[in-house]
């Protein structure tokens, strides 16, 4: 295959850490590359570099003469004083691409809704960056480079996006490179995927479900250093291969190595023990919408919405940006009053809503990670093993050198997942999630996931992820014309609904008698333990003297974290200011915030131990 692009030797780096270091990797004719890693590990970095927007400190980029690349990155760029015709076409005269059936297909898939006089200053967050990605996709490229695609778009823009991209070019033509959460998406088209993590680019062969695979035997063979991140990975596996048999089907994998990798591990959920123990929590009457109706100055939102929630009850609610979502969540949360119609609330329910404005977090934003955690002094029993908020957080990616971070610097992600923390801590025994994927890499979502899974909860979704609504969910509704309507088929039979099924290719649906994740049942219903269940809950509780000698050391502890932190901020502001031509002095600087930070990650290794004694 003849080579488009890429890097040899490639090194990256920022004051304070190395981003990659002497990575050489390369794209050629017909690749469809997949890009994943953990938040802040480089993706962005590796796509800036290979574009030529991003030059690295060392090595170089290589491009074979004429090749064309077009580039999507995160950020908006768009002219507010444009208008979507102008910022989409340019000034090609209409007969011209008004008889490209490729430019009438963006036009169709992406922007049918916006008006083409339309000012760019006018448009929303979603319209916007469904206007960018347009833009980019009616040009003519041999690479095209991809940063979160999928952020702001539905289930049906997602869908429409994966089909034209595996129907772009012909077939050992043309190079893409994606980096995207959403693990459906590259699952669609990704033929290889990259992980970026530790300073190197690692290739897989085939998508997210063949790196899984490949993932876990690579964790198997280093489980003393990987255990962790091999048992979620395993389950994330028991799941693709139980639940969504379709996805394992095109990597060249022996089906029978997948199996043997997964024959102990239990399912990701034990459904009727998860809705015994939420009965008992909340009993038989949880929410019921009952013939619900919204309008909003004379315009009917929702209408006829016949709902009445079960306790443990895993529902996932699909539909077009604008079709009445949020709405909906507002009447099940009691934030949106009924126009017609009722709502009753059963008297035990406990409602918490994980929104996507970190509303939580505001009252907090200037204390301490651990500050914060030390107020809880709750435990959380994941798996028949209670955690302490620490070691929660932890399990949710934190790295201990976090802990001193204040909120408010924390990064969308961070904040994400404290945000989730603190949610589950409340104790609710109804939970809310709006989009909770956002800002949020995919092992962070497998993490999550995980946690959810032993939520004994009545558990609400609105998600544009495919793969989270899926996993997490055992059933999906859609809101379709203002209606509420119950999903069997899952999210294929939404699709086809939305007159959209043809532009996939999946078709799993059919083949399993309309079976989507609401209709898995069979090994679903076997126990929650096994084999691999962790005992280590049963260990011994230390003494009243042994409590209250951690809780002063605890204090002490806290103290000398403190001066750290503000000793390692003055180190970066001295960095900032200092003559960046100056290595020697940058270097002594940079030794010091080195044993600085050496010192922070003992303590806090000390913090976590301590919070266990002291409870």
């Amino acid at each position: 295959m003849a080579h488009l692009l890429g890097g040899e030797s490639l090194h990256l780096e920022y004051p304070t850490r190395v981003v990659f270091d002497a990575v050489t990797i390369g794209v050629n004719e017909g690749d469809r590359i997949g890009i994943v890693g953990r938040n802040g590990d480089g993706k962005s970095s590796l796509l800036g570099m290979l574009s030529g927007r991003i030059e690295p400190d060392a090595g170089r980029v290589t491009r074979r003469g004429g090749v064309r690349t077009g580039a999507l990155d995160q950020a908006d760029t768009l002219d507010d004083a444009s208008t979507v015709g102008d910022t989409i076409i340019g000034d090609r005269p209409e007969h011209e691409w008004a008889g490209d059936p490729k430019v009438r297909d963006v036009i169709a898939g992406l922007v049918p809704d916006i008006g083409w006089d339309t000012r760019i200053a006018t448009l929303s967050g979603g319209q916007r960056r469904r206007v960018a990605l347009a833009a980019l996709l009616v040009g003519e490229w041999d690479v095209i480079v991809l940063d979160e695609p999928t952020n702001h778009l539905d289930v049906e823009g997602i869908t429409w996006l994966a089909a034209h991209l595996r129907g772009r070019w012909s077939r050992g033509a043309g190079g893409l490179l994606v980096v995207t959460h959403d693990r459906w998406f590259l699952d669609e088209v990704a033929t290889t995927t990259w992980e970026v993590h530790d300073r190197i680019v690692e290739p897989f062969e085939g998508g997210y479900a063949a790196y899984v695979l490949q993932r876990v035997e690579r964790d198997r063979q280093a489980a003393a250093a990987e255990a962790k991140r091999q048992n979620l990975m395993h389950k994330e596996l028991a799941w693709l291969r139980r639940g969504a048999p379709a996805r394992t089907s095109k990597p060249k994998f022996r089906i029978e190595a997948a199996n043997q990798l997964i024959q102990d591990v239990p399912p990701p959920r034990n459904r009727l023990e998860l809705a015994r123990m939420a009965t008992a929590r909340l009993g038989k009457d949880v929410i019921d919408l009952l013939d619900a109706g919204v309008s909003f100055d004379g315009r009917e939102v929702l209408r006829d919405v016949e709902w009445r929630i079960a306790p443990g009850e895993r529902t996932a609610i699909l539909g077009a940006n604008g079709a009445g979502k949020s709405t909906l969540l507002g009447l099940v949360a009691g934030t949106v009053a009924p126009t017609a119609g009722r709502v009753k609330q059963g008297k035990t329910v406990r409602l918490a809503v994980l929104d996507q404005q970190f509303r939580e977090l505001d009252d907090i934003a200037g204390d301490r990670v651990r500050d914060v955690l030390a107020r809880t002094r709750t435990t959380y029993v994941v798996d028949g093993r209670e955690l302490t908020p620490a070691q929660l957080l932890e399990r949710l990616g934190f790295a201990r050198e976090h802990l001193s971070a204040r909120v408010s610097d924390l990064s969308g992600g961070q904040k994400r997942r404290l945000q989730l923390l603190l949610v589950l801590l409340s104790e609710p025994n109804v939970l809310i999630l709006d989009e909770p994927s956002n800002d949020v890499d995919t092992d962070m979502l497998a993490a999550m996931e995980d946690l959810l899974d032993s939520w004994p909860g009545t558990l609400i979704v609105v998600s544009h992820d495919r793969y989270l609504v899926e996993r997490v969910t055992d059933q999906q509704y859609a809101i379709i014309d203002g209606r509420l309507r119950h999903l069997p088929g899952g999210v294929d039979e939404y699709l086809r609904l939305r007159g959209t099924a043809s532009s996939t290719s999946r078709g799993t649906a059919d083949a399993r008698g309309g079976g989507g994740a609401g209709a898995r049942t069979g090994s679903d219903a076997r126990g929650a333990a096994g084999p691999n269940a962790d005992t280590s809950a049963s260990a011994p509780r230390p003494s009243a003297a042994e409590e209250r000698a951690a809780r002063k050391e605890l204090s002490a502890t806290e103290r000398k974290l403190d001066r750290l932190s503000e000793r390692i901020a003055a180190i970066h502001e001295r960095m900032a200011a200092h003559d960046q031509s100056d290595y020697t002095g940058l270097g002594r600087l940079t030794d010091e915030l080195r044993e600085a930070e050496a010192q922070t990650s003992a303590l806090e290794a000390r913090w976590f131990e301590l919070t266990e004694i002291a409870g």
